[in-house]
């Protein structure tokens, strides 16, 4: 059972995922507070980013799949009939295991959330909100002078951060990141654990800290920045504990990495 808090931001109870007659999750429940990162790690197909797809109906546009159980996000029941699936995208931002900028410019990925959502009251406002977001995910910096030029043409460290400051451009109450060091340089993997402990302890806007989920196979990535983590195997968390107890609780002896 998850470790039950008292107003957890994401909270899962007994989810099941199938793909047809496929059991991929098998009863996971969690609960996910505010400034916390949890970090789920196991084996390639052990069903972690299946998971991950449950927490904003991803797998909503799978042929054959279907949810069971819980998932509450705010107190909400994510899967009632009532909730509008766009804005529940928009409040749980998604950052994938491959960088996939779109191909316009650098400024116009972060505004494409905000303008669809209408979050910005005109250019001015938007101006603000896509150097926010650039800040926050580490990029600013870099690209302030070449907002006009293609997020395709950046690095695929720069990449990944794009994405993430694409994913906050909408002001998400939750951010879940797929494997987002996978194929990264060390230097900038140091750079998106910095951006991510950062976003759980402030948030986006206003100083408000975030909830983060992560899906990392970079073991020594997991115990750095993760308050929780749960290890699956065959879509079964089969070990769960504080990020700092990894060593101790002999995750890495498990895991084989």
């Amino acid at each position: 059972m998850a470790e039950t808090t008292a107003n957890p931001k994401i909270s899962t109870r007994n989810v099941n995922v199938y793909y047809g007659e496929k059991k991929a999750i098998d009863n996971v429940s969690i609960d996910v507070d505010m400034d916390n990162v949890t970090a789920f790690i196991g084996p390639s197909g052990c069903g972690k980013s299946t998971f991950l797809r449950s927490l904003n109906r991803m797998n909503d546009t799978i042929v054959g799949a279907r949810v069971e159980g819980n998932i509450f996000l705010d107190g909400q029941d994510i899967y009632a009939s009532s909730m509008d699936v766009v804005q529940l995208r928009a409040r749980v931002g998604m950052v994938f295991q491959k960088p996939n900028p779109f191909p316009k410019s650098i400024y116009d990925n972060v505004a494409y959330g905000p303008r669809i959502h209408g979050l910005a009251a005109g250019k001015a406002e938007l101006d603000q909100i896509v150097e926010s977001a650039l800040t926050r995910a580490g990029l600013w910096g870099e690209v302030k002078d070449r907002l006009s030029d293609s997020g395709t043409a950046l690095s695929g460290g720069q990449q990944q951060q794009l994405a993430i400051a694409r994913a906050l451009a909408a002001g998400p109450k939750l951010l879940i990141l797929d494997e987002p060091t996978e194929g990264i340089q060390p230097s900038i993997i140091k750079d998106i654990g910095r951006v991510i402990r950062m976003l759980a302890r402030q948030g986006m806007r206003g100083g408000q800290p975030m909830a983060i989920v992560l899906v990392e196979q970079y073991y020594d990535f997991a115990e750095e920045l993760a308050d929780q983590y749960l290890v699956m195997e065959r879509g079964e968390v089969v070990m769960r504990g504080r990020g700092k107890d990894m060593v101790a609780d002999g995750v890495r002896q498990r895991m084989a990495i």
